[in-house]
């Protein structure tokens, strides 16, 4: 069934917005998926702040060709049934939740994605970046490599003085 006109300058000013405003787009083929597999895709995107878009690739070329940074990206990609995960807040984001719902889905594949300064970046580029840590897991993971000369030492200075305290109290008995 056809959509209206005015239905399809409603979807292509909602992309553009979430497009303008989007740090990492990613896309996927999604083929052989059920509904029942899409709704938990879209759960489990919403849960990681991602939003799933499905809509037809002519309409996400007309949204991109609105937006300054996106005019001169490649996309020859878009071709058949993809499905958009967008995130405005988190690099990483989009490209791991779909990486990890192909895992267990193998009918999802990761296609390719555009970063926000426009640039189109293919399946090995987006598969490396899905593989990368979350933003929350780099920070804690700078955090406890800046801590660790501390923990070293606070427990190497309580197995000093338990050995110094145990060797006394042997002395004394």
């Amino acid at each position: 069934m056809a959509i209206s006109k005015a239905k399809k300058d409603t979807l292509v000013a909602d992309l553009t917005a979430l497009l303008n405003d989007a740090k990492l787009t990613a896309y996927a083929r999604y083929q052989g998926l059920t509904v029942a597999e899409l709704q938990e895709l879209r759960k489990a995107a919403r849960e990681a702040g991602v939003k799933i878009k499905v809509v037809k690739n002519r309409l996400v070329r007309v949204a991109m060709g609105e937006i300054a940074v996106y005019q001169d990206t490649d996309t020859t990609n878009l071709v058949g049934q993809l499905i958009y995960a967008i995130s405005d807040s988190d690099e990483v984001a989009p490209a791991k939740i779909l990486a990890e719902f192909s895992k267990t889905h193998p009918a999802l594949e990761l296609i390719g994605g555009f970063n926000d300064s426009g640039k189109a970046m293919g399946q090995s580029e987006i598969t490396t970046l899905a593989a990368m840590p979350s933003k929350n897991e780099l920070i804690a993971q700078v955090v406890a490599q800046l801590l660790s000369p501390a923990t070293d030492t606070i427990s190497g200075l309580s197995g000093g003085l338990s050995g110094i305290i145990s060797g006394l109290e042997a002395k004394a008995a």
